[in-house]
């Protein structure tokens, strides 16, 4: 029986328009939908989602149900909904979805108890959120659980932490730290649509501005490529010493945030960590600062610290902008309630590079169902053939060719008798 939430289902026409149109620039998944349609790897499992529902991620879904499984997905972040897609999802491709726009937290952890409540053999998180209420609080479903996989930064992070601890009772895959999710996913997409969502949000000029962007992970970099492309000064903070040498050698300013707070034009957050920008931080900003979170939980940003030194707040002054008077009359505008400013006040990622993370998800899904039982619980890699198989096919739809070893020069690789 379906018992999705959803909050239109008149909407799927549009919906089915626009993952269409997702699709069109989406050729890896396609092609891995259509063997899965002729292999059916996952025939009769059932996948819980906890992701951002948007057309991208209902092409990922499409996938494994082509695969044979059944989904059941819900929200990974309230603001990041796309009803449409929702719609579609469920009136069109038969998914059952548990997802609303600005549905609130207890809503959320509702939506995520009913797509659990489908008993799966397999789960994809998006910030570990899912996985977190299985150990938590739906234990009795751990052991039916064959295994799963993350797709982000902060995820990993916890679910490590959970290995670590001896508390996480099933395989995960970080498909986040592959090489044609994290160096392509989180550098170009998040680069793109996080000054995407900020020019959206706010109409502002971002060439000659000072733009504060905290950690230098793959997310940073990309966000302070683009934005040093678009004529921004930039300036980096980290915690990292490894990566804060990086990014001075390719010519960044790098800070402490205490220093950039006194002259960022724009701020963004991308560490996966909580309190990056706090109230010492407010206190020094220039009036009309500008406040974006790009990391995957609305923890970066102060946002109650900065409601308390708020004598008045102005909710929308443009669409996800919200601005805070100080005391003294400075203005700083928060975007998209300090939640990834990408998908709240943006789409997310272009099509194209989900394409390969979608890809990777699908393939190792496929993987675990095949290779799950040789092992337990802990993290672990994405295989490198799969990597490897996702390049080679993104590569090939975009008519890029490459050259292939010859024998002579497999053979001096493998040996170390060759000398100089």
């Amino acid at each position: 029986m379906d018992t999705s939430d959803i909050a239109d289902v008149s909407l799927a026409r549009d919906g089915v328009k626009r993952i269409e149109w997702a699709d069109r620039a989406m050729p890896v998944l396609r092609r891995i939908r259509q063997r899965f349609a002729a292999e059916r790897p996952l025939a009769g499992l059932r996948i819980a989602a906890c992701m951002h529902v948007t057309t991208e991620t209902a092409n990922l879904i499409r996938t494994l149900q082509a695969g044979g499984a059944s989904v059941a997905l819900a929200a990974s972040n309230p603001l990041s909904t796309q009803d449409d897609t929702a719609a579609a999802l469920v009136a069109e491709y038969g998914a059952q979805v548990f997802a609303r726009a600005g549905i609130d937290r207890e809503g959320y952890y509702r939506h995520i108890h009913q797509a659990l409540d489908t008993r799966p053999d397999l789960v994809l998180d998006d910030g570990c959120d899912l996985v977190n209420t299985l150990h938590l609080e739906r234990t009795d479903l751990v052991e039916g659980v064959l295994g799963g996989c993350e797709e982000t930064t902060t995820g990993v992070i916890r679910l490590h932490q959970m290995a670590r601890e001896g508390a996480l009772r099933f395989p995960m895959v970080a498909v986040n730290d592959t090489a044609t999710k994290h160096m392509f996913d989180n550098r170009y997409g998040t680069g793109q649509s996080t000054l995407d969502g900020i020019i959206r949000a706010t109409n502002t000029l971002l060439a000659g501005k000072t733009i504060v962007v905290a950690g230098f992970g793959y997310c940073g970099r990309g966000l302070a490529e683009r934005a040093r492309g678009m004529g921004a000064r930039v300036v980096i903070t980290e915690i990292d010493p490894v990566k804060a040498l990086d990014a001075v050698l390719q010519g960044f300013t790098v800070a402490p945030m205490a220093e950039a707070a006194e002259v960022g034009d724009v701020f963004i957050t991308a560490t996966g960590n909580r309190d990056v920008i706090t109230a010492e931080h407010f206190a020094v900003m220039k009036d009309g600062a500008i406040l974006a979170n790009s990391g995957h939980f609305d923890v970066e940003i102060d946002v109650r610290a900065l409601a308390d030194l708020a004598v008045e707040v102005h909710r929308d002054v443009r669409p996800q902008a919200d601005e805070y008077v100080l005391a003294d009359g400075r203005r700083l505008v928060l975007l998209a309630e300090g939640r990834l400013v990408n998908l709240a006040a943006a789409e997310g990622h272009p099509a194209a590079v989900m394409d390969m993370s979608f890809a990777d998800q699908a393939l190792t899904c496929a993987w675990l169902a095949r290779e799950h039982q040789r092992l337990t619980p802990a993290v672990y890699q994405v295989p490198a053939e799969i990597d490897m198989e996702v390049a080679r096919l993104k590569l090939a739809a975009m008519s890029v060719r490459i050259d292939t070893l010859t024998p002579e020069q497999q053979d001096y690789l493998s040996s170390w008798q060759h000398g100089s």
